[in-house]
């Protein structure tokens, strides 16, 4: 271990092999991951504005819309801003410090959506088996508060991984990933890594299946109460204020446990940046468009918002 620890030294950038060395590659993979991000960009930052500005939408269910929006409008461009221009550039090279900030932000933010999904599927627990005391239960106060410990719960465990990750002495600085990902800068480690990976694995798990428990109990509660739903009107309603957020954390766990608990990649290493592109660029551009073409709300405001710019433009 003591010679180990004289060939590291101290790194000062490290280089990101990314996803392709072909150029031709490199550049299809900038238009297409542009557009993405556009899409993200416009779609995220319409939601948040609707439900500020329309009070139709001023209610929990939306206001954790709202937070889960911001969280992937803010994950997406920790990532796929230097991704973008990295596929255009020689040097894909990325500073020390940056590269921590960029770990804890992206696994902050990353974390905080699983949370979230968890304090979601709550809010739509209590609208469906206690719609009588829906308001009294899920005030104001209670939604910050839940809003608030989902965002520390999340750079909590950020900061536990990223100080127990960039403390290891480091012999390489090349990394096979297009971002600094948690097992990806561990693999530049001189040292054993097993006491991190087992770390990263509990802290994986109660990230990932804390939240996942929370939503199967709620869903199990839910569909339990459907069910005792007489009418088939009645039922259908019920569910539909459920079936966007039911998309969305299908497709976040879904991913997730497919990832973990599937049959194992033949390169995990290839199968760790897929992982991180559908966190990083699909998910955050899929969840507004699920909530929104799926949500009579979002379209009845989105079309008065229009309506109302028309309106405007006209009078000019």
């Amino acid at each position: 271990m003591d010679r180990e620890n004289k060939n590291s030294t101290w790194v000062s950038e490290f280089f990101l092999l990314g996803l392709s060395s072909d150029w031709g590659t490199q550049v299809s993979l900038f238009v297409l991951f542009l557009a993405m991000y556009v899409v993200t960009i416009v779609g995220n930052v319409l939601i948040i504005l609707l439900i500020r500005l329309d009070r139709r939408l001023q209610t929990p269910m939306y206001f954790f819309l709202s937070v889960l929006s911001f969280v992937d409008l803010c994950y997406a461009s920790s990532i796929v801003p230097q991704m973008l221009v990295h596929f255009l550039s020689a040097r894909k090279s990325i500073s020390f410090h940056r590269c921590v900030l960029q770990l804890c932000v992206s696994l902050a933010l990353g974390g905080s959506e699983f949370f979230l999904l968890g304090a979601m599927a709550y809010d739509r627990y209590v609208a469906v088996c206690y719609p009588l005391h829906y308001t009294v239960i899920m005030h104001g106060g209670l939604c910050v508060r839940l809003a608030t410990s989902c965002l520390t719960a999340g750079f909590m465990n950020s900061l536990m991984e990223t100080i127990i990750t960039f403390r290891l002495p480091m012999c390489h600085n090349t990394i096979h990933h297009f971002v600094c990902e948690t097992l990806a800068v561990l693999r530049l480690s001189c040292v054993d890594i097993s006491f991190n990976k087992i770390t990263v694995a509990i802290s994986g798990f109660l990230v990932i299946m804390l939240p996942c428990f929370l939503v199967l109990f709620s869903y199990t509660r839910i569909v339990a109460a459907i069910l005792r739903i007489r009418s088939a009107q009645g039922r259908r309603k019920a569910f539909g204020t459920c079936a966007s957020h039911l998309t969305v954390v299908s497709l976040c766990f879904g991913a997730t446990i497919f990832t973990y608990l599937g049959p194992q990649s033949a390169s995990s290493i290839e199968q760790e940046k897929m992982v991180a592109l559908f966190y990083a660029v699909v998910a955050p551009m899929l969840n507004p468009l699920i909530y929104s073409l799926r949500n009579k709300d979002v379209m009845a405001a989105l079309r008065k918002a229009v309506e109302k710019l028309r309106g405007q433009g006209q009078t000019l």
